[in-house]
């Protein structure tokens, strides 16, 4: 799968995505996987930052009313479309430009910090992505990005479940073989009948790798790792959204943070 190919389905994505997730259906990201990235990310009042792959601009905005003075690119136009109309309505002075993460139009050293919320497994071209993150931001500067959890989503899986039905466990298969990409077909399980009939299911690729595979990416581009987490809902989110019980048994996700050495 091209660059180009996954511009397309991104695109498709778009605006079905865009109004479910700013209707609240997107309950991993606002229940639990943002506010734990938040939570891990250094301060970034008055810094510089770019978000790779910002969507709607949902978690760009975050970082603006963290004091930040926020760029963004997303390779779908509609997405870029959605956040610059929001960004009109309600400013924050938030650069939206479509753009290839691949190739950022943005000089070396531009930045204080990057971030890429739940992107990075989407992009056809990782080491290269990578690369461009590390010439952008300035020496002493940081990369935090969250991802789907290579350990635990792989090609095979599935749910081990107890006499009543409740699922227990989690069995992974095919670590080690992934294909170069997976697309997957999915929607938001809370968004009402109604908009899941007025839009297709969203087709998301991922090109996966291990474990170490990321992490060495990030060394040989040159980032000195520094900080982890795997999200999960407290036991507040749980209480009042007891359907997220799942994500305690197993990790969906994985934050992680690099930084550019300052000398």
């Amino acid at each position: 799968m091209t660059p180009d190919d996954v511009a397309r389905i991104w695109e498709a994505n778009a605006e079905g995505w865009t109004e479910m997730s700013r209707a609240g259906y997107d309950r991993c990201r606002d229940l639990f996987n943002t506010p734990a990235f938040m939570k891990m990310l250094p301060p970034v009042d008055g810094l510089s930052g770019i978000d790779i792959g910002c969507g709607e601009g949902h978690n760009t905005r975050r970082l603006a009313d963290r004091g930040a003075r926020m760029s963004a690119i997303d390779i779908a136009p509609t997405f870029i479309r959605h956040a610059r109309e929001h960004e009109e309505n309600e400013p924050r002075g938030i650069e939206f430009v479509q753009a290839s993460a691949t190739s950022l139009p943005f000089d070396d050293d531009s930045f204080d910090f990057a971030t890429a919320f739940m992107s990075l497994q989407d992009i056809a071209e990782q080491k290269a992505t990578i690369a461009e993150v590390h010439r952008v931001v300035r020496p002493g500067g940081f990369f935090q990005f969250s991802m789907i959890h290579p350990c635990f989503q792989t090609p095979k899986w599935g749910w081990i479940l107890d006499d009543s039905g409740r699922r227990v466990a989690l069995t992974v298969g095919d670590y080690f073989t992934r294909p170069p990409c997976r697309v997957e077909e999915w929607t938001f399980g809370a968004a009402p009948a109604e908009l899941k009939e007025r839009y297709a299911k969203f087709k998301t690729p991922y090109f996966e790798h291990t474990l170490s595979h990321w992490l060495n990416m990030l060394i040989e581009a040159g980032f000195a790792l520094e900080a982890f987490e795997e999200p999960t809902p407290d036991g507040a989110t749980l209480e009042a959204h007891p359907e997220q019980y799942d994500a305690r048994i197993v990790a969906y996700f994985l934050i992680v943070r690099g930084r550019v050495p300052a000398g």
